[in-house]
């Protein structure tokens, strides 16, 4: 009897290790990383135009750009940013680049993702040729470009300065992985330092394909598109022409683009036609552009006649990287 207890022992204890040994183990949870609010997000560019609401900035050339952009997250929806970035132009005022400062905040609210701000824009080097400045112009400094006279050969003239900033509100609403529309708004009250308020309005979208739309190479795809309108107020005195002797009131305009880009990793090829509707005599009076040429553009603000196609079609190529410390760079 005795063995027969010891055997049943024997076999209960054998049953109950296999049980166990078939028994999941609990692992032990490893503690949450700790929260780290702080992240930097950098990058550079590239680019065959440099367009600006849908006027060049680089006179039509290829042009560079970087930034920089430290970022506190106060919380998994709430944001708050400065940074600064620089791109290479091509101005009368033969400024030695532009030079963005900005800050401000970005809430989200589920699927809406919103950006408030200020954003400055700074244009130092300006200077005149041969250091030499017009005579008898309301706020002087300004730059010829032809050498050998005092005004521009067109007729042009511009600030030394023309510095200026805007406050900017943005919306972004994500309707799935694939599309998102968004709006923004820029507003100024001397636009290039001209002392003419400036107001810009626009909507975007973009539709991003499915990940898998190249199999499993890594490259995404994406088409978006954007249109605006740029309001703008009366120019001070400097820019003053003989029908408009207190200043001349700027053309407002519509502009618009549409392109399709492709990304792998941190990079992005987009591939950009961008245009306006506003004249080349327009043109010529709002950018003061130094090439503008002709006698045949004529308008109200524009009595030379020159013309300029720095507001016309222009097809951009750009290739950019963009990193952010916390994720690109692990």
């Amino acid at each position: 009897m005795k063995k027969i207890a010891f055997v049943a022992a024997a076999m209960l204890a054998v049953a109950g290790s296999a049980v166990a040994a078939d028994l999941p183990v609990k692992a032990l949870k490893a503690p949450p990383a700790p929260f780290d609010p702080w992240d930097i997000a950098f990058g550079g560019a590239v680019m065959s135009d440099y367009v600006f609401r849908g006027i060049t900035q680089s006179n039509h050339q290829p042009s560079v750009a970087a930034y920089f952009e430290p970022r506190y997250n106060v919380n998994k929806d709430l944001q708050l940013y400065v940074g600064t970035s620089a791109e290479s132009i091509s101005f009368a005022s033969r400024a030695a680049g532009e030079v963005d400062v900005y800050g401000g905040i970005r809430p989200t609210f589920g699927a809406f993702a919103l950006d408030f701000g200020v954003w400055g824009y700074l244009y130092p080097g300006g200077n005149c040729a041969d250091n030499v400045l017009t005579g008898g112009v309301p706020g002087g400094n300004v730059c010829p470009i032809d050498t050998s006279t005092i005004f521009l050969a067109n007729g042009n003239v511009m600030k030394k300065d023309v510095s200026f900033y805007e406050f900017y509100g943005k919306g972004n609403y994500t309707v799935n992985d694939n599309w998102q529309f968004g709006v923004s708004e820029y507003y100024t009250p001397s636009y290039l330092n001209s002392g003419a308020w400036g107001d810009y309005a626009s909507i975007t979208g973009r539709y991003t394909a499915p990940s898998t739309f190249f199999g499993k190479s890594g490259v995404g795809m994406y088409v978006s598109a954007e249109v605006g309108r740029q309001w703008l107020g009366t120019s001070d005195a400097f820019y003053r022409v003989p029908n408009f002797p207190n200043g001349i009131p700027y053309p407002s305009y519509d502009t618009w683009n549409i392109g399709i880009g492709f990304t792998y990793k941190v990079f992005t090829l987009d591939i950009r036609y961008s245009d306006t509707d506003m004249s080349k005599g327009n043109c010529n009076a709002l950018t003061t552009a130094f090439n503008a040429s002709g006698t045949n553009n004529v308008t109200s603000i524009n009595p030379g006649g020159a013309g300029s196609n720095w507001c016309g079609a222009a097809g951009i190529v750009k290739f950019s990287a963009d990193l952010t410390a916390m994720s690109s760079l692990k």
